[in-house]
């Protein structure tokens, strides 16, 4: 079979991408042998809260020309959510959806928006979430909810992650 080796290449770098998306880190923080096992995968997105969600993502559609997802509404937490696609991750557009929303707190705080949370991926968010609590880092949530792309979530508090409230998605 005639090959190229630049084509060998392409598809060498696109196996090992997919194969490495969530094998970058295995580790239990315990020194119990027994303790959870988990894998800590790539940055999933980045989520910025937005007073105007349509205005946002017309920004992010028109002028950056990305690719952008329609506006979902999660009663569940709160939000309507958009997605910006930037190949290697993603920007999670958030605007208040009904009035126990966190993001309306978070633009009363910060009007004209900003970064709310990172979301990481991890292989077993049960495992993550009892190794974690074994190290005082708490959560947020009591349990994982579903979240936007379908996939359990739980987020951990600021306060034990350096300032920054961060996302774990299975």
């Amino acid at each position: 079979m005639f090959s190229l080796p630049w084509t060998r290449s392409l598809l060498s770098q696109r196996v090992l991408q997919t194969t490495t998306r969530l094998t970058t880190r295995q580790f239990a923080t315990n020194a119990d042998p027994n303790s959870p096992v988990w894998r800590l995968g790539v940055l999933n997105h980045v989520a910025i809260a937005v007073p105007d969600i349509d205005k946002s993502a017309d920004f992010y559609r028109k002028v950056m020309n990305a690719n952008v997802s329609e506006k979902v509404p999660l009663p569940d937490h709160g939000v309507y959510t958009v997605f910006i696609d930037l190949g290697n991750t993603k920007l999670e557009l958030l605007h208040p959806y009904g009035d126990n929303s966190p993001i309306a707190n978070f633009l009363q705080k910060k009007p004209d928006g900003g970064i709310h949370h990172i979301c990481l991926e991890v292989d077993d968010i049960n495992a993550a979430m009892s190794d974690l609590q074994s190290h005082n880092i708490r959560s947020l949530d009591k349990k994982p909810k579903i979240g936007a792309h379908g996939k359990p979530v739980i987020f951990l508090h600021p306060k034990d992650c350096g300032g920054v409230l961060v996302e774990l998605e299975q």
